[in-house]
């Protein structure tokens, strides 16, 4: 494709002599790449403590491990990654956002949640840096008009498509079908979007269940009894949650209590119920439990050499999609940095728009970015939680276990 940046395992020739990637360079080259000085200084903004620490620290990891990959692939560049801690509070990462322009960051990367990633972006417009989003998915981030913001994570409207059309999926493999179910939403701005998402879209998907009711509560909220007794006093079949972590240990260990098992728990494009922590908190009663959200592709070079990486430097933490998408943004910085040979705001957006990755870590196609820098190529999976780990299960091309549906109950032997 004309214009853009392709980063494949072929092509060492003058392209990638200038610098548009580097493979097969000898080893004392790539011990030089290494050591060198680094390219680019990206500021990597994210909630690494309060409400979303976990999920924060989750994001980093992926970062972290960053440049050793890049090495790996023989990629001739290295970031210089300084951390900033939002706090989970949208106006704690705008004056982060500033504190980072100000000591001369080139590129913004955050911020997993988007109240905190929508602050952010008009701090980035502002001062005309780029901000890449790892995680985020309010429509808005890409329908401002912002000339400096590049998005590599679905919109709402994105996850919901995917994952209902993956809820189908699930039904036609195993032969059952539910027709009712319950919609349950934290109501920040994430699960605002994604409310109204569904509400704007299910009618248009021919889904053959009823959403009977909608129930939303605070991100703050100690306990979801209350919401919990409502939507199990509906006898929903299904329960379709929009949570993160902590909510979505409350909600379950609700459901628990209170004997409540529906046929199934499938979230339509959420995080929460595969995290790290929840699954070690929540134990067998973690497990059955579907997320219909993107996920790493366990095919790849660059998946194998992350994970890896990520194992050797952190091997008592999990890798998802949360350390993926905040790696991947690390990979287009580096990917810009290598086309536009520049520090300067102008020919780094230039070389963000004209961006084409199509040897990355995430299910789907090429990274690049439509004219309101949306990535629109990020496909989903359903992710159930197997024996304590997040395993793809469909597509059944990428599954690497079989699917269990329905959810054995809360007593069930399978549970162990």
């Amino acid at each position: 494709m004309t214009g853009h940046v392709k980063f494949t395992r072929r092509g060492l020739g003058k392209s990638a002599l200038a610098g548009a990637t580097l493979l097969g360079a000898p080893l004392p080259l790539r011990h030089a790449f290494a050591q060198a000085p680094a390219n680019l200084k990206v500021a990597l903004l994210l909630p690494t403590s309060g409400l979303q620490a976990q999920i924060g620290q989750a994001c980093r990891r992926g970062a972290d491990v960053a440049n050793q990959v890049f090495t790996d692939m023989k990629m001739p560049v290295q970031l210089d990654i300084v951390n900033y801690d939002t706090e989970t509070k949208p106006d704690v990462a705008r004056t982060q956002a500033e504190k980072a322009i100000d000591a001369g960051a080139n590129v913004l990367v955050g911020a997993f949640d988007s109240g905190q990633t929508i602050a952010i972006a008009q701090v980035t417009e502002q001062r005309g840096v780029p901000l890449i989003v790892n995680i985020a998915a309010a429509p808005q981030i890409t329908e401002q008009g912002y000339k400096f913001v590049v998005r590599n994570f679905p919109t709402a409207p994105m996850l919901i498509t995917g994952a209902l059309a993956l809820h189908k999926d699930v039904f036609k493999a195993s032969g059952t079908t539910p027709k009712t179910a319950v919609l349950m939403s934290v109501n920040d701005t994430f699960g605002t979007a994604m409310m109204n998402g569904i509400k704007a879209l299910f009618p248009k998907l021919d889904m053959p269940y009823e959403i009977v009711e909608t129930i939303s509560y605070d991100a703050a909220a100690k306990d979801l009894s209350v919401e919990v007794g409502k939507a199990k006093a509906t006898k929903a079949e299904l329960l379709l949650p929009v949570c993160r972590l902590n909510d979505g240990k409350l909600l379950v260990q609700e459901m628990v209590k209170q004997r409540w098992e529906p046929m199934g728990v499938m979230n339509p494009g959420a995080p929460g119920l595969y995290e790290q922590d929840f699954l070690k908190t929540m134990g067998k009663y973690g497990d059955f439990l579907i997320s219909n959200v993107p996920w790493l592709d366990p095919k790849t070079a660059m998946t194998q050499t992350l994970e890896r990486r990520h194992a050797a430097k952190f091997p008592g933490d999990q890798l998802d999609v949360n350390g993926g998408f905040t790696f991947e943004a690390m990979l287009i910085a580096a990917q810009a940095w290598l086309a536009a040979k520049s520090t300067k705001a102008d020919a780094l957006m230039d070389a963000l728009r004209k961006t084409r990755i199509d040897q990355h870590v995430m299910v789907g196609g090429p990274i690049e970015f439509d004219a309101k820098g949306q990535n629109v190529n990020i496909k989903a999976a359903a992710v159930e939680n197997l024996k304590r780990k997040p395993t793809v299960v469909m597509p059944l091309d990428s599954a690497a276990a079989p699917l269990v549906f329905p959810m054995p109950g809360w007593t069930d032997k399978r549970r162990t």
